[in-house]
């Protein structure tokens, strides 16, 4: 760049012209990085999340998405329906759900983050026997639109972290891998996350000084009753589980589910410490369980939500609370809880 681009002899009005082009350029590089940079440190307000949502349904839910303004939105699962180990397969459902209005919509007003569950993942309750997961890895990193460069495309699974704000108004947002390793349920101590992963997830608590840390997990964690997936079918990585985040996340714990088809919250106060642990369940965006018959829940908080619905969480940095609501097509709060940050 600069002088080096002259060539001698050179002439003083074209050199001129070529390091201000330049200096232009590096401007508008610097810029950029800057305005990327105070936006990531920027303390977030408002989150939304959701899951189950069908390619092929109508989807009027994303109204009310955006009618919630959210800064960050997160996908807990089944984003879409791939249930294949065609490729061709993957990326054309993949790319049908990423082009739905609502969603481009979105997709243009916020930051979009997620992770898979087992139809996004490619077969229904699979995990590591499933035997296209690098591709399917593919298809689901190119529908998050992570860049072509991220280490994320690399590893195998699509477990990744972030934090957002600085200081005592930093979030952190965990996405668990819930398929890429998991074992068969009827294996002998079957796992969820495998060894790569379980080393991960106790680095990135350890290191983080969050006020809140949310944990996005594909299947319910807190959930030891009913019959369907859940990290309770594997109870020495559930065991693992809430030991790691009671022990090591120094802020406040939120789980982030989907998978159920119906909305749910729900608490547990766990180990020596009584640390409260509180998980969010927000599903379906496109096809809920209107014909939920009950079930038991022993850490449930409040009544269940049957129809379509999305999860959001409002911060409130001031007050150092937390805001968690199910809300419907309608956009209202149909389920809330009120929680401090300690």
């Amino acid at each position: 760049m600069g002088w080096m681009s002259c060539g001698y002899p050179f002439d003083i009005g074209f050199c001129w012209g070529l390091i201000v082009f330049e200096m232009r350029i590096l401007t508008t590089i610097l810029f950029v990085t800057l305005s990327q940079t105070i936006q990531w440190g920027d303390p977030i307000e408002r989150i939304a999340f959701g899951s189950c949502a069908k390619q092929n349904r109508p989807q009027p839910i994303w109204d009310s998405v955006l009618a919630f303004q959210p800064e960050l939105w997160i996908w807990t699962g089944d984003c879409y329906y791939g249930d294949s180990v065609d490729p061709e397969v993957l990326a054309a459902k993949a790319s049908k759900q990423k082009l739905v209005s609502g969603y481009v919509k979105l997709r243009d007003s916020c930051a979009v983050i997620g992770v898979w569950d087992d139809h996004d993942y490619g077969i229904n309750n699979g995990g590591v026997e499933y035997p296209a997961k690098e591709i399917s890895q593919k298809a689901f990193l190119d529908f998050i639109d992570e860049p072509v460069s991220s280490d994320r495309r690399s590893q195998q699974g699509i477990y990744w972290d972030y934090e957002y704000g600085e200081d005592n108004q930093k979030i952190q947002v965990i996405l668990l891998d819930v398929r890429y390793f998991r074992d068969s349920p009827n294996s002998s101590n079957p796992d969820v996350l495998g060894e790569a992963q379980w080393a991960w997830l106790e680095k990135c608590l350890d290191r983080s000084e969050a006020s809140v840390h949310f944990i996005v997990s594909g299947i319910q964690v807190l959930h030891e009753d009913h019959k369907y997936e859940k990290w309770a079918n594997f109870p020495v990585s559930r065991y693992r589980l809430l030991n790691l985040v009671t022990e090591k996340a120094k802020g406040r714990v939120v789980f982030l589910s989907g998978d159920r088809h119906i909305g749910e919250f729900a608490r547990l106060e766990y180990g020596p410490s009584r640390k409260e642990l509180v998980e969010v369940t927000s599903s379906s965006l496109t096809h809920s369980w209107d014909t939920f018959p009950g079930e038991l829940n022993r850490h449930r908080i409040g009544k269940v939500y049957s129809e379509n619905n999305l999860g959001s969480i409002e911060l409130d940095w001031e007050k150092r609370e937390l805001f968690l609501g199910l809300r419907g097509l309608k956009g209202e709060v149909e389920r809330s809880m009120r929680l401090s940050f300690d």
